[in-house]
Order: structure tokens, then C-alpha cells, then sequence
């Protein structure tokens, strides 16, 4: 069983992004809307409170209010109470495991939801993060390939495909892979949360090469403040090749600012 720690939705390292009318933006004001009493003004009689509410709300909603609470279990066995014919309540009840750190659990979920449907491609991404998760690679690439067939405009498909490519030394695919993400969804790598359908990884081993790549590729996107952090990530997490950063063609137009100059004069050093 893995600790969530290693988990990245967006889990850390590998993506579980939720498409908004799945669980994300909806469900706060979701439980807001079941859970909050309402405010009134002082009156002789106690007020009535509405104790159904709750029970107005599917078992898909029930199950997205206790995600966006990570209160993981109550959203299994509320997700188990709705239609078994769905394939997004299979994948739902595998994030939940997901973030438990079952990823044996998740992974048979996440199949009997490709089982409803053989087309359904977060399942099939969600697959892949459960092999990455468990380092094995070059079978998550396999998944997050059959899921960009199926789905070619997902960014956190493709964000995933990358680091996947990252975690095999494949630097140049992983460059393409994020770029490609980064064009399906400028803000792909800012995501947060564990609200959505599809799983984002961003675990990594090798973390100042990795925030050196994402510097070259931020430069080469014209994003030069996210790649001025990603440098100083960088070297904050041991890069000592500072040679290397003059000489990278994609950090041409920052070498001329103050700020790249002044990431010159740091000290690696390891957080």
C-alpha cells in the first residue's frame, strides 16, 4: 500500500485533475448549499432546519461534497450507492482509493470502468498513474498514450505522458510531451487539489533536473517568470552546472536580466 504522500492529483508528480462538472468547482458550494444552516434573525421559536437536505443530494453528489472534504472513505460508500452501470462512479470510487494509497484498489476500479466503457480515456490515464506510481514506466506510458488516442486535448494527459518520459531519462519526449500540455492549458502545471476525473503526476526522483527541464521549456514558451523559478528550484534543490545555464540556447533572452545574473551568484544548495 503507498503512502498519499506519493500521490499527486492535478496527485504530487502524476495528475488527478477533476473536470469541473465531474466534483471540482461544484462541490464546495454543493456542501454549502446541503450543510450550512442558514442565517436568521433572533425569534421566540427555534427555527426550522431543513434535515433533508442532505438526503436531496445523489450519491454521486454525497460522494463529491466528502472528496472535496477528503473524507475518502464516506465517499466510497457513497459512490457505491450509485448506478453500477456508470463507468464515472468506478473511476470515482478508484480516485478515492487513489488517495488512500490503495493504488490496487484504485487500479480495479479504474478497470471496471474501462469495462463499461472501452472509450472512457480518464480511466484509462488513471490506470497509467497507478503503474507510475508503482515505477513502472514504460507500462504508464503505454496507458497515458491509449488515453491521448482517446482524448487528445486532455493537458493533463500529456502532462503526465512527460514525466513519465522524465522518470525514464527521455528528456527530449518529455519536452515535447509538456509543451503540448502547456499549450492545451497555459496554467496545466499550476493545478492544484483533488477535485476532477483524471489523475496529474508530478512525482519525480531527480527534482533540480527536473525543474531545470521545466526552466528550458517555460523560456521556450516565452513564460520567463516560471522559468526563472524553476532555475532557482533548481539550484535550491543541488544543480551545481551553472555553466550549463549560460550556455542553454533556451535561456538566451534571460541571460540579459538582472534576475537570471543574480541566480548566477547562489550557491547550490539543497532544501
Amino acid at each position: 500500500m503507498v503512502s498519499p504522500r506519493t500521490i499527486i492529483l492535478s496527485l504530487t508528480a502524476v495528475a488527478l485533475t477533476f473536470s469541473p462538472n465531474a466534483f471540482g468547482q461544484g462541490a464546495p458550494n454543493a456542501a454549502k448549499s446541503a450543510f450550512a444552516l442558514p442565517s436568521v434573525p433572533p425569534r421566540s421559536d427555534p427555527p426550522k432546519t431543513d434535515t433533508g437536505a442532505a438526503n436531496r443530494l445523489t450519491p454521486d453528489q454525497r460522494g463529491d461534497v466528502f472528496m472535496a472534504r477528503k473524507m475518502f472513505r464516506e465517499a466510497i460508500d457513497a459512490y457505491r450507492q450509485g448506478p453500477q452501470s456508470a463507468p464515472l462512479t468506478w473511476n470515482k470510487i478508484g480516485i478515492a482509493y487513489h488517495q488512500l494509497g490503495d493504488l490496487s484498489a484504485a487500479r480495479r476500479n479504474y478497470e471496471k470502468a474501462i469495462k463499461v466503457d472501452k472509450h472512457y480515456a480518464d480511466a484509462v490515464n488513471n490506470v497509467g498513474t497507478t503503474y507510475y506510481a508503482q515505477k513502472k514506466y514504460k507500462t504508464a506510458i503505454a496507458r497515458y498514450k491509449k488515453a491521448i488516442e482517446l482524448k487528445p486535448d486532455s493537458a493533463p494527459f500529456w502532462s503526465n505522458l512527460g514525466t513519465a518520459y522524465y522518470s525514464r531519462s527521455r528528456f527530449d519526449e518529455m519536452t515535447t510531451a509538456y509543451q503540448k500540455a502547456l499549450e492545451l492549458d497555459p496554467d496545466v502545471f499550476e493545478h492544484r487539489g483533488i477535485v476532477g476525473t483524471e489523475l496529474q503526476d508530478r512525482t519525480v526522483a531527480d527534482r533540480a533536473r527536473y525543474h531545470y527541464e521545466m526552466a528550458r521549456m517555460y523560456a521556450k514558451a516565452g513564460k520567463n517568470e516560471l522559468a526563472l523559478q524553476n532555475l532557482r528550484k533548481s539550484l535550491e534543490e543541488g544543480l551545481k552546472d551553472k555553466v550549463k545555464m549560460t550556455s542553454t540556447p533556451e535561456f538566451a533572452e534571460l541571460r540579459e536580466t538582472p534576475e537570471f545574473k543574480e541566480l548566477l551568484t547562489l550557491e547550490p544548495r539543497v532544501l
